[in-house]
């Protein structure tokens, strides 16, 4: 894994522009720790930053290859499962290779294929190569958007980065916000629209898409999109069939050069990928697997079980691990913990997130990097298998907007009457929700039900599960650590799309279907315990931090963020929160009252950071 940047422009002469490029590789620095590399012709300049995973020596980047006349380079952000099955074929074809990195293999499958090689590809990517021959960019992004890949257009070139902070380094690209801008942190956020980097010069390649450019201009292509079709497989063969690819998937990407760990909850999803990875340690004569669970101090003292939390799941992870044989740590937090770091996770993805979710995962993923550099996640199972409440609750399968932000006018509550006539909240969310509707493939004759369910899956796989990608993606790699999502792989993706929710769901089970494929994997209590989310604290005291956060932003005459709120309904909340009411989440499951006041502190604090101009 890697942080890539660069700046292609066929107007102009680029090689006396290095210190800007160089200057925003620095700005990756977090996601490759490991080495650096700067590369420079007339027309592009490229920079790198590595962590090494595979092949040390022979994974340098950027990466040059040459063949005959003709020279490629490349900078690449990601990892491919099935390099050796492309370099077999490549080889077949007469093409020879220098190391055994993946960079290599990619390279050489775009001289060989062309743009078409990214169907070929199994992985998680992004990547931009330069053809000097044709002076042509080729950029591509894996399936599902798992890595990252923001792009500027400045004049007659092309600026691009793995994150927003890369192009903020750039002098022609400013931290500029304009109704869109506000709307997105406003009343999507921390989701965000597919292509849409905020900032009014930032886009985003989309998951799933192409980028090519040459002298005559830049065109983005669709190389990859779901598919609706008829499910003819029985229940016994669809359960063989995902335990096959889950199998597969897992251990395919255990391949590592440096030390390799899973990330083990207590849930079905991280317990599922543990149990495969334990088993393929012990087949293949590996020392016993590690596992990882975060937690927080006095959990029990201060759980209650609601509609989203069942229970507890630090006991569960234990008994896993004792189960599989793995070596499992424990890793604590407790709220001073989160206090110190509540904005480190703002740097990282340089939008408002997650709150204490965001910033809990950023110290775990810290910590594991103390003993590995790889960790599988059980991360996107509930969005590809149905696992989520608003799979199940008719509230929100009747909602005529996005399941998981049901509460837009409590939102739209502390909201300034400016703000609210300027982006019109409710129109906006309504516009982005009918066009992510539009894009749902259709199934001629499926019933007005599981039609619907397909929606929620469409919805949840394209637009929820992208904020969870993006808070994974910089957690880990802004503390050096690889985090691979096998649930992610785009085979697996696609066959779950289109098995029935009566059988997705058989035995009246959530996630039903991999529950009974992977029976005899997992004691049979803990394979069909009821899910619980990440791991949200519950302790007042992180209630009382983020309010007092808050408080102090509204009372601060000189806070940026308050021509865009109302300072008496923040404190009207405040004033309610101290009374225990029902948590009902006002984004996804987890995120209530005292996350929408570390939002909008946040909020604060990043346009007074990152100097952000409202337009």
């Amino acid at each position: 894994m890697c942080g890539i940047t660069g700046w292609v422009d066929w107007t102009r002469d680029l090689s006396y522009e290095t210190p800007i490029v160089q200057s925003m590789g620095d700005a990756l620095c977090s996601r490759g720790p490991d080495a650096e590399g700067l590369w420079v012709t007339s027309h592009a300049v490229f920079a790198h930053r590595r962590l090494i995973v595979v092949d040390p020596d022979g994974g340098l980047q950027p990466m040059t290859r040459t063949f005959g006349e003709r020279a490629y380079t490349i900078v690449y952000n990601g990892e491919l499962y099935n390099t050796e099955d492309i370099r077999r074929e490549l080889v077949s074809l007469g093409y020879h290779f220098e190391g055994y990195s993946d960079t290599e293999v990619l390279l050489v499958s775009y001289v060989a294929w062309g743009p078409q090689c990214v169907e070929k590809l199994n992985g998680i990517f992004a990547f931009a190569i330069w053809d000097d021959a044709n002076q042509r960019l080729f950029m591509g992004r894996d399936r599902l958007g798992v890595k990252p890949l923001f792009i500027s257009r400045v004049g007659q070139g092309i600026i691009f980065g793995s994150e927003i902070k890369a192009l903020l380094r750039h002098p022609a690209i400013e931290p500029v916000i304009t109704e869109e801008g506000l709307a997105e942190i406003f009343s999507m956020g921390p989701a965000r629209t597919p292509g849409h980097g905020v900032f009014e010069q930032v886009e985003e390649l989309l998951p799933g898409h192409i980028l090519i450019g040459s002298p005559d201009g830049m065109k983005m292509q669709s190389y990859w999109k779901l598919q609706s079709y008829e499910h003819e497989d029985s229940l016994d063969t669809t359960v063989e069939r995902v335990r096959e690819l889950m199998v597969d998937i897992v251990e395919r990407q255990l391949i590592s050069d440096v030390p390799i760990a899973t990330f083990l909850s207590g849930g079905l999803d991280s317990s599922v990928v543990s149990a495969i990875a334990a088993r393929y340690f012990k087949r293949t004569g590996r020392d016993a697997l590690h596992t990882y669970a975060i937690e927080f101090k006095d959990m029990e003292k201060h759980f209650t079980a609601n509609a989203f939390q069942k229970s507890l799941d630090g006991p569960w992870a234990e008994k896993i691990s004792k189960f599989i044989g793995s070596v499992h740590h424990r890793v604590i937090f407790d709220t001073p913990d989160l206090a110190e770091h509540l904005l480190h996770p703002l740097h990282t993805r340089d939008l408002p997130g997650m709150a204490d979710i965001d910033t809990s995962l950023f110290l775990f993923c810290k910590r594991v990097k103390e003993d590995v550099t790889v960790a599988l996640s059980g991360e996107a199972a509930d969005e590809v298998f149905g696992g989520y409440p608003w799979f199940h609750r008719e509230d929100a399968l009747k909602a005529d907007t996005f399941p998981w932000s049901l509460r837009l006018h409590e939102r739209m509550g502390i909201m300034s009457d400016e703000l609210k006539q300027r982006i019109k909240p409710h129109e906006y969310v309504r516009e982005r929700y009918l066009q992510a509707l539009s894009e749902v493939p259709k199934l001629p004759g499926e019933n007005a039900r599981d039609a619907r369910v397909r929606e929620i899956g469409y919805l949840s796989i394209t637009r929820f599960m992208p904020t969870l990608l993006d808070r994974k993606d910089r957690m880990s790699m802004g503390s050096g650590l690889e985090v691979r999502v096998p649930f992610c792989d785009h085979r697996l993706v696609e066959y779950v799309f289109n098995i029935p929710w009566s059988m997705k769901t058989v035995g009246n089970e959530v996630k039903g279907i991999l529950r009974k494929a992977m029976e005899g994997y997992l004691p049979d209590d803990a394979l069909y315990r009821k899910k619980s989310p990440y791991p949200s604290t519950p302790n007042p005291a992180y209630l009382a931090l983020v309010r007092e956060k808050a408080l102090a932003v509204v009372n601060d005459p000189s806070s940026p963020i308050l021509p865009f709120i109302d300072p008496s309904s923040v404190r009207a909340l405040a004033q309610m929160s101290y009374s225990p009411t029902e948590h009902r989440p006002w984004f996804g499951q987890i995120m209530g009252t005292a996350q929408m006041f570390h939002y909008l502190y946040e909020t604060n604090e990043w346009m007074k950071q990152y100097s952000v101009r409202v337009k």
